[in-house]
């Protein structure tokens, strides 16, 4: 690929400021002074910034703890949304959620800019469980269980099988869902009598949210072992 994609892809530098920064010779390839902002460079070259060295990555994969009064999107008028729990530094990637949190959900939400990831990880037919801890006005009943696992049909959507696991404090219980529609937890549990009260997502497949990550706080995750937590061996896309 041309260097100063290389670099755009990786950096926030615009292909502008990339083209001053080779004139000036801050930029090098392999340890040489680079002069041409088309020159050919591959992910295994050694590509440096006024020595700095600049790894390539076209995608970046963040995990963030969602707090409540956040919205799941880019934009908004009237709330705050989850972009802009972003630290600067990653901000030319233009990450945006991977499904969604209600604004008063809180856990785990995965930010990218990968739109296949995206897809694969919200499409039904991937079968990837999201799971939630949900807390209740009533206790739960053990043909509550029965309930979810024979799956739900409401006005725009079936919901496929849910798993249901009761906790020791019966107003406790933790939920399994291969979807995540608009609601679509606290739904389930109207369907059965009970309202949630507090509702957070504690895992996407095999991903867990990461101990001592507070709500609010965002880390990047390596795009292999994300992957493979979530789909195992089926195909990603």
């Amino acid at each position: 690929m041309r260097l100063d994609k290389y670099i755009s892809d990786s950096t926030p530098y615009s292909r502008k400021e990339i083209k001053k920064l080779i004139k000036y010779g801050a930029i090098t390839v392999n340890g040489i002074i680079a002069a041409r902002p088309e020159m050919q460079v591959t992910e295994n070259d050694s590509v440096a910034i006024d020595g700095e060295d600049v790894s390539y990555a076209k995608y970046v994969y963040l995990i963030l703890n969602k707090p409540q009064g956040y919205i799941s999107a880019t934009e908004d008028k009237h709330y705050p949304v989850v972009t802009e729990l972003v630290s600067e530094e990653y901000l030319h990637y233009n990450v945006f959620p991977v499904g969604r949190l209600d604004i008063d959900t809180e856990g785990l939400l995965i930010l990218t800019n990968d739109g296949a990831f995206d897809h694969a990880v919200t499409s039904p037919k991937k079968n990837v469980y999201k799971r939630y801890f949900a807390r209740l006005d009533k206790p739960v009943e053990p043909e509550d269980i029965d309930v979810f696992a024979e799956g739900m049909t409401f006005k725009e959507f079936t919901a496929k099988p849910a798993r249901l696991e009761i906790c020791e404090n019966p107003n406790e219980a933790y939920v399994e869902i291969a979807e995540g529609k608009f609601h679509q937890v606290k739904r389930m549990f109207e369907r059965v009598g009970k309202t949630v009260t507090y509702l957070k997502r504690v895992s996407i497949g095999g991903l867990t949210l990461p101990d001592g990550l507070e709500p609010g706080e965002v880390m990047e995750f390596d795009e292999n072992e994300l992957k493979l937590l979530i789909f195992g061996n089926q195909e990603f896309i």
